[in-house]
């Protein structure tokens, strides 16, 4: 793909995400698309948002499960980018409005107290960096249709990634905790849908512990000149299966004595 392919579809993006009116498969108009086309098409969306006022506010990491990995038929995550906009309040409302298909993922969250990059970042490094984990929810969106109707094609890890990672909105529990309190790999959430339990997991599903999670991000930014900075949230991958939630959905996502979020979709 060319800077102005990039360019052209980081628009059509960003119009379907104001107009809630998805485009077409990305793979299926570009079939030569690969991953680095694929993040620079969601570098064309991060500038323009810039440029809108928009601050960044920490990134999400995805496809940390094997069963995530298996489906796209990838063996590493993928990533995506926070703004200022996307934090909803815990037990709060989203609009009808806002976003097109939502599903949410439960997820432990870090925030960060330390500045951290480069390739040779080490898990230390990431522990020494965290100023508290907590419990979060991460809301997904889809501003690409899921398949094509005439041939049956589906999103690839490439649409995704374009897409900001399926990235709309995210959010923090209540409750903080010390990084070296626990061991994250035994953190898990039950999630439920309209008091019906949906899904259920265990830190241990992201990259066998979400500490990893973190470091391969900050290793992988650090390919592209990037590193997590001081006081951003890292959403460190799902350990459940999207959930999705239509219109009059009630998610309470309980992660025992760690916390829980809740967040409900007018």
């Amino acid at each position: 793909m060319t800077p102005e392919d990039h360019a052209a579809v980081a628009a059509a993006l960003l119009e379907a995400e104001k107009t809630r009116e998805q485009v077409g498969l990305l793979t299926l108009k570009h079939p030569e698309m690969g991953m680095d086309d694929a993040y620079e098409i969601q570098n064309a969306i991060y500038r323009a948002k810039l440029a809108e006022g928009r601050k960044v506010i920490g990134w999400k990491i995805g496809l940390t499960s094997k069963a995530m990995q298996y489906a796209l038929n990838i063996d590493i995550p993928d990533s995506g980018i926070l703004f200022d906009d996307m934090v909803f309040v815990n037990g709060g409302t989203v609009p009808k409005t806002r976003f097109i298909q939502p599903r949410i993922e439960a997820e432990i969250a870090f925030v960060m107290k330390q500045t951290i990059g480069g390739e040779n970042v080490t898990r230390a490094d990431v522990i020494a960096a965290t100023d508290y984990v907590a419990p979060s929810i991460e809301i997904l969106d889809t501003r690409i249709i899921r398949a094509d109707a005439q041939t049956g094609q589906t999103r690839s890890v490439f649409d995704t990634i374009s897409d900001n990672a399926a990235n709309a909105g995210l959010v923090l529990g209540d409750a903080r905790h010390a990084i070296d309190a626990l061991d994250l790999r035994w953190v898990g959430a039950i999630t439920s849908r309209n008091g019906a339990v949906e899904e259920t997991g265990l830190g241990a599903g992201v990259l066998n512990d979400p500490v990893e999670s973190v470091v391969w991000l900050a290793r992988r930014m650090a390919a592209y000149g990037q590193q997590i900075e001081a006081g951003h949230i890292i959403l460190s991958g799902s350990f459940i299966r999207p959930i999705e939630c239509p219109s009059g959905t009630q998610i309470h996502a309980d992660f025992g004595s760690f916390g829980t979020v809740d967040i409900n979709f007018a």
